[in-house]
């Protein structure tokens, strides 16, 4: 049987939960494609690792954009995944991003509050929709170039994209949302994940290096 370790960077891995590195380009979950994707490369992982016959239960407690790399949480059980589909509404989560964004930032950090809607595969900035917030902070300034740490507040459809992108400064390599050259994937990492864990309530702080 095939061997799919080499495809798969775990970052953390219980009896509840698996926790691994999605690379850029790679989807989170399949679609109609057929595509290969982190899901199921995981699925055939822990089969293989339990030598177990039928279907795996894993199920993403996020999903990540196609281009964007990082952490990607993955429930076990169907215990651990009510568990901590409730700490994601209770706002027990925290997730941290890396970014590079074009231009130099004027503030050392801030936040960005504004309202999406999304449609044809994007993130729309209006005066309705749904509230998106997160608060960044200033890291290193390049020639044209800032890296970012970014916190979220809300998780909304490519929100810091598109919020990024509607202050004038958006994420290099992401041309739909206005990057003035592509490098086929896109300067975003999940970086940082903290949540509680669903079963021993104990806090776990999950950590990925970026690519860029």
């Amino acid at each position: 049987m095939k061997s799919f370790d080499s495809a798969l960077e775990i970052l953390y891995e219980d009896n509840h939960l698996l926790a691994v590195n999605k690379k850029a380009g790679l989807l989170t979950q399949p679609n109609q494609s057929g595509e290969k994707n982190l899901e199921d490369l995981a699925k055939a992982y822990l089969k293989e690792k339990k030598q177990k016959e039928g279907r795996v239960f894993l199920h993403a407690l996020h999903r990540l954009d196609r281009p964007v790399s990082g952490i990607v949480l993955f429930a076990k059980t169907s215990k651990a995944l009510s568990r901590l589909n409730e700490s994601m509404r209770n706002r027990e989560v925290e997730k941290m991003y890396l970014a590079k964004v074009e231009g130099h930032l004027e503030e050392k950090s801030g936040e960005l509050i504004h309202f999406l809607t999304h449609g044809s595969h994007r993130a729309h900035v209006g005066k309705e929709g749904k509230k998106a917030h997160l608060s960044y902070a200033k890291i290193q300034k390049e020639k044209d170039a800032t890296l970012v740490e970014i916190t979220l507040h809300t998780g909304r459809y490519h929100q810091i994209r598109a919020q990024f992108s509607h202050i004038g400064h958006p994420i290099l390599g992401d041309t739909k949302y206005g990057a003035k050259t592509s490098q086929g994937n896109i300067a975003l990492h999940h970086a940082k994940l903290t949540f509680p864990h669903p079963i021993s309530k104990e806090l776990k702080t999950v950590i990925s290096t970026p690519p860029f």
